[in-house]
Parts: structure tokens; C-alpha cells; sequence
């Protein structure tokens, strides 16, 4: 009798303790990258509210270019996933690995060139046309310009953490990030304030110190991987660029770049509309908006890991394992992630008073931090859904999914923000509006099973 769901019986490898070792390394990786951010906006929450509110929009500026190599990378890791699962599944086949990883390496580099070059062209007119204060205008531009040099890097880094992912092999993850954020907060306090005889660069030492341990990081993973990684995998072996495996890269991947720009592309317009609430307003949202980094790098991992799980087993021949290992993936997540929103909850103050010592400040993002807890608490297990969709291989439909639900935002964004003015703390429930439409669509289309037979 053909198994089902609910009689399928996961192979060891797919254990909760399996689950999590995959996880824990993602969770620190992600955790640890966070840091970048977090750390600009704790440096600059110190510089003044000018800096602060500048760092959220350049920053969510330079996120909407990075996602463009980010998206591509986590296609490579769907790709990769289900090489892996086939392989182990017969054996053989390792070596469809590496060939995918080279023509990742091709195309992210010729991408992060030509958006560094339009980058530079285009980006003082563009951000010109959307903010009104002129003080958050000339320091975005500063930021930005010395900000874009690390998309190389960013996007080259990005391809090495899907090889590792793909391959459920995530340990590298937890040394690199420690090497990046370590060098991040060092450099931050060395080019941000002028220490160690360098002169004190504000916002302008942010953007070059993130740029700087970026290029520390890619240079961590190339040593790790020529020196660590198996050579079945073939990636100690130059592949040429080949056109038609690219062809059949990019008909999976470039979905998941359009989802990821479009994503984040929202998240600009939030700040564009909290912008014209004020420069008092964008800065309490920037430092929410750092915290909230945090319960979402957890629902992240937790949703790459499902990814790569959901590949590899399809890969392995067990379609029907795909619903359990969702299941167990949401669960563990729920769990790790309940203490969390919890200490953000009972000590608002002490959080946001890491972020900055300005007395207003601080007062004034506590109603908008106990909004941004409810929301991730009423939303859990909405990313898990959305990256297992990914993980089918059906990425178009994971775009189709992103895109109601961001237009669903984006209107609820207009009418709470743009024509009520509504209070920041009121604003931020726009992420429970959209973590929910994802979530519906995401668990109907898993359930529904039309992946089956998708191949990729």
C-alpha cells in the first residue's frame, strides 16, 4: 500500500535532533549577520537620529540589491538540495554539485559588477525622488556609495552558505559569521568614532566597515572550502561557464530573486512612509526594526532548514515526507522561539537600551516593540511554509504566493500609514497582515500536493 503522510515513517536522518543540527549552525550564522545591522544601529543610535534614520533606508536600499545575488543563491540551494538527495539516494552524482556552484559563481559576479556600476549612477537621483529630509538624503548617499563595494563579497558568500545548506553539511556557518561580525564590530568602532588614530568617519565608517568584513568573510569560506570540502563535490575544480546548465539554474532561481526583491522592496516603502511621519518616527522604527531582526533570523533558519530538507527527501524519493518534516521543522521553531519574544516583552526598556541612549527614543518604541512580539507571535510558522514551498522546486509559485501577499500589505501599508498617519506602534500590525497571508497560501498549496511531480 502507497504511504501517506501520516503513516510515513521519516528516515533517522530527519530526526528532530537531526533537524536541529542542521539548524543551530543557520541559527548562528544568521544570528551573528544580524549583528552587522544591529551593530550600525547601536554605533549610530550614538552619533545622532540623523544618522540612525539614514542607516534604516540606505540599509534597506542596499538589502533590496543585495537580494537580487541572495535569491539567486538560495535557488542554487534548492538545486543543490535535490542534487544531494538524489546522490545519496544512488550514490553517484556528487560531482552535479560543484558544476551547479560554478555557474552560480559566474553569474553572481558578472550580476555584483553591473549593480555596482548602475548602483553608482543611479542611486543619488533614486533616492533623491523618495525622501523629503535633506539631512537623511546626503547621509543615505554617503552610506550607499561606500556600502555597494561588498555586494561582490555579499553575493559570493551568499553562494558558499547555499553550498553548505544544500549539502546539510552547516558547521562552516558558525565560524564564518564569527569572523564577520567580529570584524564588523571592531572595524565599527575603529572607522565610526576614529579610534586607533583612524579619523571618525560617522556613517560613511558603518557602510566601509560592513563592506570591509564582508570581503574577511568571502575570504574565510574560499580557504575553508579548498582546504575542507570534499572532493566529490568537485569545487576545488574550475567549471567554465556553460550555457545551457545556467539556462537550467536560473529557470528555478531567478523566482526566487524576483520574491526576494520584491520582499524587501516593501519593507522600503514601510520606511518611505514612516519617513514622512517624521525623523523621530524613523528612527524609533529603525530600532525596532533591529530588534525584530532577531525572532525572525530564528524563523529564517528554521525555514532554510525546511528548504533543504523538503529537496532532499523529494530527491530521495519520498515525496510523502514532505508534510512530517514541515510539521517537526514549525514545531522545533515555535519552541526556540517563545522564550524570546517573551524577554522582549517583560524588558522593553533594557532591549531598546542597547540600540540607544536617547531618553525619547527609548520611550517611544516600547508601544512598537510589544505590536512587533504580538505579530511574530501570532505568525510563527508563516517563513517555514513559504521556503518548503521553495524547497518543492516550484518557485514560481512561491513568487505568486510573496506577491498577493506584499500587494495585500502594500495597500494596508497606503491606508494606515500614508492616510491615517497612524501611530508607529499601530503601523508595525502591517506585519501580521502579511506574515498571515503568506501562511494561508503557503499551508494551502503544501497540502493541496500538485508539487509531487515538479523536477527540477
Amino acid at each position: 500500500m502507497k504511504s501517506t503522510d501520516s503513516t510515513f515513517k521519516l528516515p533517522e536522518h530527519y530526526s528532530f535532533k537531526s533537524i536541529w543540527r542542521i539548524t543551530f549552525p543557520i541559527l548562528v550564522a544568521l544570528v551573528m549577520e544580524e549583528l552587522l545591522g544591529m551593530t550600525d544601529t547601536a554605533f549610530l543610535g550614538r552619533v545622532g537620529e540623523i544618522e540612525l534614520g539614514a542607516s534604516a533606508i540606505a540599509g534597506v536600499y542596499f538589502t533590496i540589491l543585495y537580494m537580487l545575488g541572495f535569491g539567486f543563491s538560495i535557488g542554487v540551494q534548492i538545486i543543490i538540495g535535490r542534487r544531494n538527495g538524489e546522490a545519496c539516494e544512488s550514490g553517484t552524482g556528487f560531482g552535479a554539485i560543484g558544476r551547479v556552484f560554478w555557474q552560480g559563481v559566474w553569474f553572481l559576479a558578472a550580476l555584483a559588477l553591473l549593480t555596482m556600476v548602475l548602483s553608482y549612477f543611479l542611486s543619488p537621483p533614486l533616492l533623491r525622488g523618495i525622501l523629503r529630509s535633506e539631512n537623511i538624503l546626503s547621509a543615505s548617499v554617503v552610506y550607499v556609495n561606500w556600502r555597494i563595494p561588498g555586494l561582490l563579497f555579499a553575493f559570493l558568500t551568499a553562494l558558499f552558505r547555499a553550498f553548505y545548506v544544500g549539502i546539510c553539511e552547516t558547521k562552516s556557518l558558525t565560524w564564518n559569521s564569527i569572523v564577520l561580525v567580529a570584524s564588523n564590530i571592531f572595524l565599527d568602532w575603529v572607522l565610526i568614532f576614529g579610534h586607533l588614530g583612524a579619523p571618525a568617519m560617522g556613517i560613511k565608517g558603518a557602510a566601509l566597515a560592513s563592506t570591509i568584513a564582508e570581503g574577511i568573510s568571502l575570504l574565510f569560506f574560499v580557504l575553508w572550502a579548498f582546504f575542507t570540502a570534499d572532493k566529490k563535490y568537485g569545487l576545488q575544480t574550475l567549471v567554465k561557464p556553460v550555457w545551457k546548465e545556467f539556462k537550467h539554474i536560473f529557470s528555478t532561481a531567478s523566482w526566487v530573486m524576483l520574491e526576494y526583491v520584491l520582499n524587501i522592496s516593501v519593507w522600503l516603502l514601510f520606511f518611505l512612509f514612516i519617513e514622512h511621519l517624521g525623523e523621530e518616527q524613523l528612527a524609533i522604527a529603525n530600532i525596532v526594526r533591529s530588534i525584530s531582526e532577531v525572532p525572525f533570523v530564528f524563523s529564517a533558519a528554521f525555514a532554510s532548514t525546511a528548504a533543504t530538507l523538503v529537496s532532499n527527501i523529494i530527491g530521495e524519493g519520498h515525496p510523502d515526507g514532505v508534510v512530517p518534516i514541515i510539521r517537526r521543522v514549525v514545531m522545533l521553531c515555535t519552541v526556540t522561539m517563545l522564550p524570546l519574544l517573551a524577554i522582549f516583552a517583560i524588558f522593553p526598556h533594557q532591549i531598546i537600551g542597547l540600540f540607544t541612549d536617547i531618553p525619547s527614543l527609548i520611550q517611544g518604541s516600547v508601544p512598537t516593540l510589544w505590536v512587533m512580539c504580538a505579530a511574530m507571535l501570532l505568525t510563527l510558522p508563516w517563513n517555514v511554509y513559504l521556503q518548503s514551498v521553495a524547497g518543492t522546486g516550484d518557485t514560481r509559485v512561491c513568487l505568486r504566493i510573496d506577491a498577493v501577499a506584499l500587494f495585500i500589505y502594500a495597500v494596508y501599508c497606503t491606508i494606515i500609514i500614508g492616510i491615517l498617519q497612524s501611530d508607529i506602534a499601530v503601523c508595525w500590525t502591517a506585519d501580521g497582515v502579511y506574515a498571515l497571508c503568506v501562511w494561508i497560501q503557503s499551508a494551502i498549496y503544501i497540502h493541496r500536493r500538485k508539487w509531487r511531480n515538479k523536477t527540477i
